[in-house]
């Protein structure tokens, strides 16, 4: 089990851009080693390769999972292994700067999504980077030139379907990221090992071809390694300290990496479109970096607002728990008045007054009782010696002591029914 920290926007920015850098190293490599492997031969052993070298740095990584993080994981690896199948399919037919944009897309799609599916605020300042990124991806590549070279309506339909899941993609990552426990590395290798079984499910129709020689070993280390296991691994963790659209503005920075690759190891010559391009990407990552006070208010309101909802869940918990006293002398009209039986007890055998009222007992029936005090009442209206049919043990009539009581309005004295 893993605790999310509080968020650190700075060590998140750093994560991701080297996720940014690490993937934009593999675009020239990929270009060299397509020439001699297939696309989607390399992609299944880029990430099977990913998937074991993290398992076998933490070999424990899937002990105590819950089934919640097995499926989270399977989904991430389908969305993301869909998205680089259907993007190797429509390579094809496209060119390479409108492929690269169409991807870039998803720096767009990305906060459009999370207003449609999670009615997510996004601020200002991040659409702003949003279109800053935009605008640098289209120096990045359109402005570099498409040629003369067609491409298919389908095949850019594709691509842009690719961008939607990376989108996606990174919207689930990020709201996994929330949660109280969150698995970053098993995530990242059950990840890691879907995409690869599904890419090398599409590249194993016609066989999967290795490598021929060490360096072409070398580069694919490189890949798997850095760019994958390592990439994978670093954006996880970063995700969980900056928020999904900034992450997506930051990641989408990797054309600037590949033209700076470009320019350091194989000599190519600083454009115009470089330079505009890579102006308008970092004015968008320093647009798309939350400051960090604004992520310390963000989570002081979020933990006043835990802090208000488990106060008054403990409230309502407390009152249902606090013993309400009824009222006896409350009375309901609707409600129907109770009319005592003749017999008191339902089950008269198991009665205790029936028990007592044997003959020979020590106390009389409740029955007898109900009827002594009923000839009472009525004999006290009755004229003459009618009164006296009730006498006590000591030999009065209960009339007379009745009336004696009835005379006497002493505080003193002492009553024969004294009200609790």
């Amino acid at each position: 089990m893993t605790v999310v920290p509080a968020p650190r926007p700075l060590l998140g920015a750093v994560l991701l851009l080297f996720v940014s850098a690490a993937w934009g190293s593999a675009f020239p490599l990929m270009k060299d080693l397509i020439d001699r492997l297939p696309v989607e031969d390399l992609l299944a052993e880029r990430y099977l390769i990913a998937a074991l070298t993290l398992l076998l740095i933490k070999p424990n990584c899937f002990r105590g999972l819950s089934r919640g993080t097995w499926i989270n994981g399977a989904v991430l690896g389908v969305m993301f292994g869909v998205g680089q199948t259907a993007q190797a399919i429509a390579l094809g037919s496209l060119p390479s700067a409108v492929s690269g944009f169409a991807v870039g897309c998803s720096v767009v799609i990305t906060p459009i999504l999370a207003l449609l599916l999670f009615k997510s605020r996004v601020p200002r300042r991040i659409w702003a980077g949003v279109v800053l990124a935009l605008a640098g991806m289209t120096a990045f590549t359109l402005m570099r030139g498409v040629g003369e070279h067609e491409f298919s309506l389908l095949a850019l339909a594709a691509t842009l379907f690719a961008a939607g899941l990376y989108a996606g993609h990174t919207l689930m990552l990020g709201q996994l990221s929330k949660r109280g426990t969150f698995h970053p590395y098993a995530l990242t290798v059950i990840q890691l090992f879907t995409i690869g079984l599904l890419t090398g499910a599409f590249g194993a129709r016609d066989g999967i071809a290795l490598p021929a020689g060490a360096p072409d070993w070398l580069l694919l280390a490189h890949l798997s390694v850095v760019s994958c296991a390592l990439g994978f691994l670093a954006r996880s963790y970063g995700q969980a300290h900056v928020p999904p659209v900034p992450s997506a503005i930051m990641m989408s920075s990797q054309p600037l990496w590949v033209a700076l690759i470009a320019v350091i190891w194989f000599n190519e010559q600083v454009g115009l479109s470089m330079l505009v391009g890579g102006g308008l990407m970092a004015g968008a990552m320093l647009l798309a970096l939350p400051a960090r006070a604004a992520t310390f208010g963000t989570e002081r309101k979020r933990k006043n607002h835990e802090l208000r909802v488990a106060s008054r869940a403990a409230a309502k918990a407390l009152a249902d728990l606090k013993i309400k006293r009824a009222d006896p002398l409350r009375l309901d009209r609707r409600a129907a008045v109770p009319h005592l039986a003749k017999g008191a007890c339902a089950d008269v055998a198991s009665c205790p007054w029936n028990t007592r009222s044997l003959k020979g007992g020590g106390e009389p029936s409740l029955e007898r009782l109900i009827e002594r005090a009923t000839l009472i009442v009525r004999a006290k209206s009755l004229p003459g010696p009618g009164c006296c049919r009730s006498v006590t043990l000591l030999g009065r009539c209960l009339c007379d002591l009745m009336e004696e009581s009835g005379q006497r309005r002493t505080a003193g004295l002492l009553r024969w029914f004294r009200s609790k």
